[in-house]
């Protein structure tokens, strides 16, 4: 049987049989033990599809556990990515193509295969022993477990081994080199150029390294293996033909990447230097990590003690004249909240990044979901609003960035930018932009003293002048304590703490005048279905009204990006639709804020599992409400 025949598309259906030129794309999934590079052989198949012209998006799926026993199931390490010859808009909802190194990885991913796929395993890890630890009663292979998917078994620990004889290396670092002999073959199967692999393998282990000579004969073995063995009777190598990108430079992002040059861009934009003060946080840390390495752009880091110290140092930094950063996840976004409020009370720029990531507490820190938008919206003691704006995709986090930087000065007010783990760890094809053509909004701080009171304000933001300490003649004080609507001196009149929450709020629901009206991704301004979503859902969502729509379903898609202020439209476009559907990756938070605001009846498609939301869980959520 020919990995042609039945393919899926890629977006949570199956196809009917088809020919190698009726194939637009492909799910793969690798998986294995979290010791196995996993990571690298996704990212690295991804780096190939990317230059073969491929769309495509990824979703690496990462256990909790630093180090979990090898062959347990709580340390399976999985990458997804779908690509093709069509815009491709998420990773996919069921892989056609399972490979799985150990019987753990085969345990953990099975049941999200799609029926008719094609499970490659590594045999040589299908041991008695290694099989229980999985959790396995019996041999899944002999079982009758897999008869619903094509298999092919292949001793991959084996080939590694011997492929590796002649370079004198350890048995624990040849079996390492695995992950590049399934690079190879799937490289092979899917016409891949490993131009890029040959070349990352050369520079990480230099030309006469021993191990670096392994991991390249198994890389190539692997690629001979699937080109010459008797694979080659049930496999036939698919070209995917590329996609008419717009023209310009690309290169692959994920979402923590596209963040942090967006943070950089944005400084530039406001002619401000920055200053980054954050606390290790899964999945948060690479922000840190990537600006650390951005010192030449005026970026300085600062690695606190904790996250109250992290927020209350870029709080510092911007009574400074600095522009101040900090990112967190969740817990430790709870831990800045009152350093946030000093932040809104002091009015002062403030940029924080929350990557969003499951459950209360410590939760499961390596998979996604979007349940921080209340902590984000309301989660403050007293009344302390500031804007809160969501990114949809890996390279939407720049553009995102740099609204969040122009809103945080423009307004001098904190202002929260919400990503989530699976968009900081997804990767796609991204136009490399040029910051000529981003409008800049230069940020000036007020030198002349005459006549000056710290909470003078701009008349149409509301926003008090930002002075920098040791000015000549502007000394002046701000703090927590509530202060004088005009002169910033102490006070607890309760007319002027009415007058300045009053001030405050005005503030930051003006900003509604200065961001876009809300608009409809696809579909019509008014009809029968909305289906509305915010952050990461995109991707689903646009597919699935997408599909539904091929089908001569009323249905339109909106999607949210600021959060709060809501868009001054939003209101009525809502109200056009006989049906609202909000689908988001929490109990219903957005359904809450929008239900709140302007008393739609909404109804939810509300997942909280850990994983991304799927194109068929959207349509299946269509049909319902249309049929309801």
């Amino acid at each position: 049987m020919n990995l042609q025949a039945n393919p899926g598309r890629g977006d949570g259906t199956s196809a009917a049989p088809a020919s190698k030129a009726d194939i637009e794309s492909v799910v793969v999934r690798f998986a294995g033990d979290s010791g196995d590079g996993v990571q690298l052989l996704g990212s690295q198949f991804s780096q190939e599809t990317a230059l073969a012209g491929n769309s495509l998006a990824t979703f690496p799926d990462f256990p909790a556990e630093i180090r979990a026993p090898t062959g347990t199931t709580y340390g399976v390490s999985a990458f997804q990515i779908n690509f093709g010859s069509r815009v491709v808009k998420t990773a996919g909802d069921q892989p056609d193509v399972l490979v799985a190194l150990n019987p753990a990885a085969l345990k953990v991913n099975l049941n999200v295969v799609r029926k008719g796929g094609l499970v490659i395993l590594d045999s040589g890890a299908f041991k008695d022993k290694e099989i229980k630890r999985a959790t396995f009663e019996t041999d899944p292979r002999t079982d009758g477990s897999l008869k619903q998917y094509r298999v092919i078994e292949i001793d991959i620990s084996t080939q590694a081994l011997e492929v590796a004889k002649p370079f004198g290396v350890s048995q624990k670092e040849a079996l390492r080199t695995k992950n590049l002999w399934v690079l190879g073959l799937v490289s092979w199967m899917y016409d891949r150029e490993m131009k890029s692999t040959m070349e990352y393998v050369a520079r990480k282990f230099g030309s006469d390294d021993p191990v670096g000579k392994a991991n390249m004969a198994a890389l190539k073995a692997g690629h001979a293996y699937g080109e010459t063995h008797e694979i080659s009777g049930e496999l036939s190598p698919i070209h995917l033909p590329a996609v008419k990108f717009e023209p310009g430079t690309y290169r692959l992002v994920n979402g923590a990447e596209a963040l942090a040059w967006g943070l950089v861009a944005g400084a530039h934009l406001a002619n401000l230097e920055a200053v980054l003060a954050s606390y290790p946080i899964t999945p948060s840390s690479p922000i840190l990590h990537i600006l650390a390495k951005l010192k030449q752009f005026g970026i300085t880091t600062f690695q606190a003690e904790d996250e109250i110290a992290a927020c209350c140092a870029a709080i510092g930094a911007s009574f400074g004249g600095k522009l101040g950063i900090t990112a967190s996840s969740g817990p430790g976004i709870a831990l800045k909240t009152e350093a946030i409020g000093l932040a809104i009370s002091t009015e002062l720029p403030l940029v924080i990044v929350n990557t969003q990531r499951a459950g209360p507490s410590t939760g499961m820190p390596t998979k996604t979901e979007q349940s921080d938008l209340f902590i984000a919206v309301w989660g403050r003691n007293a009344d302390a609003p500031i804007p809160v704006i969501a990114s949809r995709a890996p390279g939407d986090c720049f553009d995102v960035a740099i609204e969040a930087v122009r809103l945080a000065t423009k307004y001098m007010t904190p202002v929260m930018i919400l990503s989530d783990g699976y968009i900081a760890n997804a990767a796609e094809p991204w136009l490399i932009p040029s910051v000529k053509d981003r409008a800049p909004f230069p940020k000036e701080f007020r030198t002349d003293p005459n006549g000056y009171h710290v909470y003078d304000r701009d008349p149409t933001t509301l926003a008090r002048a930002w002075v920098k300490p040791g000015t000549p003649g502007m000394m002046h004080r701000i703090g927590g304590i509530e202060k004088d609507s005009v002169t910033g001196n102490i006070s607890y009149e309760a007319a002027n703490h009415q007058k300045m929450t009053d001030t405050r709020f005005a503030k930051i629901d003006g900003i509604a005048n200065d961001i876009p009206e809300q608009g409809v991704e696809i579909g019509d301004t008014k009809g029968k279905l909305a289906v509305v979503g915010w952050g990461s859902t995109f991707g689903p969502i646009n597919r699935a009204v997408h599909n539904m729509r091929a089908k001569g379903h009323d249905v339109s898609h909106i999607h949210i990006r600021h959060i709060w202020p809501l868009p001054r439209n939003l209101e009525k476009l809502l109200k056009s639709y006989d049906k609202v559907l909000v689908a988001e990756m929490n109990k219903g938070q957005m359904l809450t804020l929008l239900k709140s605001q302007y008393l739609v009846d909404a109804k939810g498609l509300l997942k909280v599992s850990g994983q991304p939301l799927k194109i068929e869980e959207v349509e299946n959520a269509i049909k319902k409400q249309l049929e309801a």
